[in-house]
């Protein structure tokens, strides 16, 4: 290997065109491993001489090779470093590092793992955030920053930092493994903000994503979707026929508490619910789904109320104690209110003689703002529907999926075709 400092004035020289870093690539790439690695210690000094925006593609070879030789980041200064990885994430160019995707990774991780180590994990969540949208060739793609960006964000307590990333739709997935954690470190987060509808989206998706096996990830995601659902719509709903086999045969032994609280949770007796709660609250506490199984048991209140409406058109709050099993008509008060805040039911209180009226949705859907929101909701499924149906064209063009197809059957038949797109042709 050359001298750090030629190797270094390669690198000031020859990062400008295309042409001059495919050159830098190429000698980078012979003085990778342990060559560079066995010169780590010397290699924070050199850093000084170059720019992170500049010249990401030798930095990030720098940087690489300093993280994977250290046991510790103490071993090049500590918090420093991490400052420089930090600030070389923010500020790298996207072209340059996504030329060295794996390097990139590394560092990634190495600063994930750092910050979780200090147990400051809220200092990783803007360079990863920005690492995000570097190394990603599109907003639809999902890569491995993804799934350490919003576990950051969960340690942290920032929920709705993960939003920037769980907000776009994601149609492109290398790894199976960066799905699963992304839909379920997604559907935690989203659990945390009390957007119940969104986590019970992802944590499905987690759940019936294609799997060769059952995964630990995916069990963990269906006992938090057995909770949701039960939270969402008082009841957990069968497999889908798309769910793979290995799942639907296998999970529901790895979740057979939480199929026991549903059916205790569909008999309607908050009495007997929370008897069941108490009596297993060690395995929910293992599983770190406690707060989350309370949250089911305080549903149960909004749910029974939500029964009522069904049967009477007034009521007061005394029966509506009584019948959900509340202490007081103060709080059945209580939860009623706030289940009209929350738009969840439509009625009003009498406070003189303590009546609850129910009534229908008084939503005549003709408002400025709710046609606004059909509009824009029918833009974003006319949009999802053109992206659907150009992946379905590829996937019907693409030689793997036709032989694939052709082998299952014995041989091909012309009907193979039908749905290839003529322009191809």
């Amino acid at each position: 290997m050359e001298s750090l400092e030629a190797l270094v004035a390669h690198i000031q020289g020859l990062s400008g065109s295309p042409e001059e870093l495919a050159h830098l690539h190429s000698l980078l790439k012979q003085a990778d491993g342990e060559p560079l690695r066995a010169h780590a210690a010397a290699l924070v000094p050199f850093l000084a001489h170059l720019s992170p925006e500049t010249h990401s593609l030798g930095y990030i070879y720098l940087l690489d090779a300093c993280a994977a030789s250290a046991s510790n980041l103490s071993d090049f200064g500590g918090g420093d470093f991490l400052v420089t990885i930090a600030g070389f994430l923010t500020a790298c160019s996207a072209d340059q590092i996504r030329l060295a995707p794996d390097k990139f990774l590394h560092v990634c991780k190495v600063l994930k793992d750092q910050v979780m180590q200090l147990n400051m994990p809220i200092r990783g969540i803007a360079p990863l955030r920005a690492a995000v949208r570097k190394i990603q060739s599109s907003p639809e793609q999902l890569t491995p920053v993804h799934a350490d960006y919003l576990l950051l964000c969960l340690l942290a307590k920032q929920y709705k930092a993960g939003l920037s990333v769980l907000e776009d739709d994601i149609f492109e997935v290398d790894q199976p493994k960066d799905l699963f954690l992304y839909c379920y470190y997604g559907g935690m987060i989203y659990i945390g903000l009390k957007k119940f509808p969104k986590a019970l989206e992802l944590l499905h998706n987690a759940v019936t994503a294609p799997m060769s096996t059952l995964n630990a990830i995916a069990v963990e995601a269906y006992k938090k979707y057995i909770l949701v659902s039960l939270i969402v719509n008082g009841q957990v709903p069968s497999f889908p026929k798309y769910t793979s086999i290995s799942a639907q045969r296998s999970m529901k032994n790895h979740a057979q508490i939480y199929f026991e609280l549903s059916t205790s949770y569909s008999n309607g007796r908050y009495t007997d619910l929370e008897t069941f709660v108490e009596s297993n609250s060690a395995a929910f506490q293992s599983d770190n789904n406690l707060g989350l199984v309370k949250q089911v048991l305080s549903s149960m209140y909004k749910r029974n109320i939500q029964r009522l409406t069904q049967t009477y058109l007034t009521l007061s709050l005394e029966d509506i104690a009584r019948s959900v099993q509340l202490e007081t008509p103060e709080d059945a008060e209580m939860h009623v209110l706030r289940m009209i805040e929350d738009g969840e039911i439509h009625a009003t209180i009498n406070q003189k003689d303590g009546m609850v009226s129910f009534h229908e949705d008084p939503e005549q859907y003709k408002s400025v703002e709710m046609v606004e929101h059909i509009d824009s909701s029918i833009q974003r499924l006319t949009a999802l529907s053109k992206k659907l149906a150009s992946i379905d064209e590829n996937m019907s063009c693409d030689p793997s999926y036709l032989l694939k197809t052709g082998r299952d059957r014995g041989r091909f038949d012309y009907d193979d075709f039908d749905s290839v797109p003529h322009k191809y042709f």
